[in-house]
């Protein structure tokens, strides 16, 4: 039978120290995941329906104002729900959302999100000091929740996170002072100041006056995670260009080319979903997953490419309402715009990603060459006027192609199954490709001696 402990001897051992460190984790907020995987909740796919609202509600304010002012105050109102959603992302790689106080932060921030998102269409009106209210407390109200979380299990860990929280509330006076105005010139302005000071902050690492700036091991963050919080954001967007497809079609009325508006609109859908998952959010898990520095590509490649492909998805499902509305009609500006301005958001942002997943210098191939078959397919119908079907279907074209080479080019190579066929293409591409190494190899001698 042990007696009493006797002074001076420690208590409990190794029991005790581990039963300390279950308590702690019982206690903590955070996913403490060191870098490795952390699952998409059930409760992070849930705050992501408020986005498709938002995302509808977007689309719908671009087609109501569809000039160029217009769609600058949609890129406002855009910039600021991406930041919403991305910052919270970022918050939710940290902490664990099946914790309680996490569970209530992220109802309140849907709340606010949705807040946000019903504002949208009297944005630069009656709902603009609502939607900004709820911009600027969600933004703060989140960065201050997080740094508590992580001061309360570390000292000093959450720092990063006040650095965050003082860049939104200098940004904050931008929101609320473009609300109060009462002038729609003066709002954008100052809507604009706030999301350039916001959209700064990541990338001089948060650097703020007395409080320093963030280091990379400040931003560990399970890169898998982040890879699939953003594929899911893609298919929000994707999936509310079919809502939209298929609401138009069904209130449109009996007119010819209806039907096949509406494959065309599917099939281009269905492209982009093919260009950016076939390849694009393969290589790009991979990437941020093998990374020593996963903070540093989360910032990069997901945080800001991935805004003009979001961007570009939206507008070109603009693209699918007008041409399901009027397909037979001959092309106008507004919709020429629309169809060349959201192509080139969606390939070029996909090509930056791409090349950051790929680790190559160089965007692929099959990409900017899509962007440059943009330029006579304007010219065309700028010129021409092709019905807008026409118009629309050539573009969807161009996708088809850049998927086909793309995947062609991972699948045994498009040069390789040339040249076994003996083709004279094949032969030419590889001399050329041969002549360009020598060429690069003869530089790099040059320089070296």
């Amino acid at each position: 039978m042990a007696g009493p402990s006797e002074p001076g001897r420690p208590h409990g051992g190794i029991g005790a120290a581990l039963a300390a460190a279950e308590a702690r984790q019982r206690r903590s907020l955070l996913r403490n995941h060191g870098g490795g995987h952390a699952p998409v909740t059930n409760l992070e796919l849930f705050f992501d329906l408020v986005f498709v609202f938002a995302i509808t509600q977007l689309s719908h304010y671009l087609i109501a104002e569809l000039t160029p002012l217009g769609a600058l105050r949609t890129a406002v109102l855009f910039g600021a729900v991406w930041w919403a959603w991305m910052w919270t992302t970022w918050a939710t790689n940290w902490i664990d959302p099946d914790k309680v106080e996490v569970r209530l932060l992220l109802g309140v921030l849907m709340l606010l999100s949705l807040a946000m998102a019903a504002a949208i269409p009297q944005g630069f009106g009656a709902g603009a000091l609502l939607f900004a209210a709820a911009y600027v407390t969600l933004q703060v109200g989140r960065c201050l929740f997080v740094a508590w979380a992580m001061e309360r299990e570390d000292p000093g860990r959450g720092r990063n996170m006040i650095r965050a929280a003082a860049w939104f509330l200098t940004a904050a006076p931008f929101w609320l002072g473009g609300a109060l105005i009462g002038e729609p010139g003066w709002q954008l302005g100052l809507w604009l100041a706030a999301l350039a000071i916001e959209y700064t902050a990541p990338m001089v690492f948060l650097r703020y006056p007395g409080l320093g700036r963030s280091s990379p091991a400040d931003w560990i963050i399970s890169g898998a995670h982040m890879a699939e919080r953003c594929s899911l954001f893609i298919i929000i967007a994707l999936g509310e260009g079919l809502v939209i497809t298929g609401a138009t079609y069904s209130a449109a009325r009996s007119q010819s080319w209806l039907d096949a508006a509406l494959v065309m609109a599917f099939v281009s859908s269905f492209m982009m979903w093919w260009l950016y998952f076939d390849m694009g959010a393969k290589r790009g898990a991979r990437h941020i997953e093998s990374h020593s520095l996963p903070g540093l590509v989360g910032r990069q490649a997901f945080t800001y490419w991935h805004i003009p492909i979001v961007a570009g998805i939206i507008v070109l499902a603009v693209a699918d309402e007008l041409v399901l509305a009027h397909p037979h009609e001959p092309l106008h500006l507004d919709l020429l715009a629309i169809v060349i301005g959201g192509t080139v958001l969606f390939l070029g942002g996909l090509a930056g990603f791409k090349r950051i997943s790929s680790g190559n210098p160089w965007f692929p191939a099959s990409h900017a060459y899509g962007l440059y078959a943009l330029v006579p397919l304007a010219l065309w119908g700028w010129l021409a006027h092709p019905p807008g079907l026409i118009f629309f279907a050539a573009l969807v074209a161009i996708f088809a192609v850049i998927a086909v080479w793309e995947w062609g080019s991972f699948n045994g190579g498009w040069l390789e199954r040339m040249e076994r066929r003996n083709w004279w293409l094949g032969r030419a591409m590889r001399r050329e490709l041969e002549r360009r190494r020598d060429k690069r190899l003869a530089r790099e001698v040059a320089k070296g001696r």
